[in-house]
């Protein structure tokens, strides 16, 4: 069954891995909502990416430009948002973004992480500064889940079509009324 909530955003945020882009795109196709990735808006206003523009001008920087973006992305209704822990606690947005809809929060095990991550850095994991820097970019990632009305959704177990289908399957229970588990703050 599909729901209709057209006024309502679905912010998706969390770290499964590099595909995280792929996979609001096509929640959003199936939901027939708008995507808004909020790390392209970044990189275009920016001109350069993300980890790039951070590292040769700094946080200040890069938190100006994420305040700049992430108050044209509060405007959006009915829409698939996606967009990183760091940059909803360094925007403090959480709470306002709230209002506009539900905030899911999709995660993995660590030792899956680690692994995705191994992954994704090749030869570079053994890298001791490497692997710190995935490690502590990770870890301000997950501090999202601490924040009150987010919801959790573990998919360590799933693949991408389950991930897809799970998160839907939130929205839909989102959608019709019903409370969602998995939200920080709540019982």
């Amino acid at each position: 069954m599909q729901y209709s909530y057209p006024d309502r955003n679905l912010i998706l945020t969390g770290y499964t891995g590099p595909s995280q882009p792929l996979v609001g795109q096509q929640i959003a196709d199936r939901l027939k909502m708008r995507y808004v990735n909020v790390d392209a808006l970044l990189e275009s206003r920016g001109d350069m990416d993300v980890e790039v523009m951070q590292s040769r001008f700094g946080e200040t920087r890069l938190k100006m430009l994420e305040n700049e973006v992430m108050q044209d992305v509060m405007l959006y209704r009915g829409a698939v948002i996606r967009v990183t822990g760091q940059t909803l606690l360094r925007t403090e947005t959480t709470p306002r973004l709230l209002e506009t809809g539900v905030i899911i929060c999709v995660v993995v095990a660590l030792d899956d992480v680690l692994r995705r991550l191994h992954l994704s850095l090749g030869g570079r994991y053994h890298n001791p500064s490497e692997r710190a820097l995935a490690i502590g970019h990770l870890k301000r990632e997950w501090a999202i889940r601490k924040v009150s009305g987010v919801h959790e959704l573990k998919v360590t177990d799933m693949n991408e079509a389950q991930t897809i289908n799970a998160v839907i399957g939130m929205w839909e229970q989102y959608a019709s009324g019903l409370p969602l588990p998995g939200a920080n703050g709540s019982a």
